[in-house]
């Protein structure tokens, strides 16, 4: 990195109050060149709520790669540049992952502003376990591909986290209480930091009922968390540990897991897992 290149800002922005703009990120975009915005009707709002008059441009998921190629030489030639979302932390379930990685790859300064996350804020209130969780974004819009992904996440031990639209809650609660169990703990967290935040936990069957005899909870900026699966313990008993280790002698710990998996009905994570406690390499 040559010290003329200027810097990107990744600013989150507000998911409901506008109160919760932090100062740093309100400094920061009054500071840059150049703001690219998911919608810059939608910023311009905010923009000018905070009396922020620097310039804005375009950039979302179907910009194309020319105007990667022009902020990016923006910042080659020393320009500073910052990059927000609609709402909330950018690159969350939003557009810049291809923006971000080009400026690193080229020795850009990529600089975070810690702000508003609906991810973060939902977990934070929902009472669930926040030590290990995962997020999964967007389910698919069809059926069968929602429900593929959820069969995925059957046996996931960590908070499982997805970003749901208003008309396709009902939809998507119903297939994971199919495909989880009626009785998996789950929590609906909507229109955080708005006026009608709403954070709700029951089963899975109950918030069915819920939802589908309140039209309210289907409406606004959804997070849905569901209690992630009971951890069981691997059985590995003598004879399974005797197949993994005839098969450590001719293959790899990954390979040698999955195959082992195939052949006793175990995960395969546990038998990786097995292999690393039990056999010295």
């Amino acid at each position: 990195m040559t010290n003329s290149q200027g810097t990107l800002y990744v600013v989150p922005t507000p998911i409901g109050n506008l109160a919760d703009m932090v100062p740093r990120a309100i400094q920061t975009l009054q500071s840059v060149s150049l703001i690219a915005c998911e919608d810059t009707r939608h910023s311009s709002r905010l923009l000018d709520h905070f009396n922020i008059q620097t310039r804005t441009t375009a950039y979302h998921d179907h910009s194309d790669d020319r105007k990667t190629a022009s902020l990016l030489a923006m910042l080659e030639q020393g320009e500073d540049l910052a990059l927000i979302s609609d709402a909330g932390t950018p690159l969350i379930s939003d557009p810049g992952y291809r923006l971000i990685r080009e400026a690193r790859a080229q020795g850009v300064r990529v600089v975070p502003i810690p702000g508003a996350c609906a991810v973060i804020a939902a977990l934070s209130a929902a009472g669930l376990p926040s030590d290990r969780f995962i997020f999964e974004g967007f389910l698919p819009a069809k059926a069968q591909a929602r429900r593929q992904r959820l069969e995925r996440l059957t046996t996931e031990p960590r908070t499982i986290i997805f970003y749901e639209a208003p008309h396709r809650v009902l939809e998507s609660v119903t297939a994971m209480r199919d495909v989880f169990g009626a009785e998996r703990e789950v929590v609906l967290a909507r229109e955080i930091s708005k006026a009608f935040e709403t954070i709700a936990g029951m089963s899975l069957e109950k918030m069915c009922d819920w939802i589908a005899g309140d039209s309210n909870q289907q409406r606004g900026e959804i997070v849905v968390l569901v209690r992630g699966a009971p951890e069981r313990e691997a059985v590995i008993d003598e004879g399974v540990a005797h197949t993994m280790r005839v098969l450590l002698e001719e293959l790899p710990v990954k390979k040698a897991a999955a195959l082992a998996s195939r052949l006793t009905g175990l995960r395969k994570n546990e038998l990786y897992q097995w292999a690393l406690d039990n056999v010295k390499a």
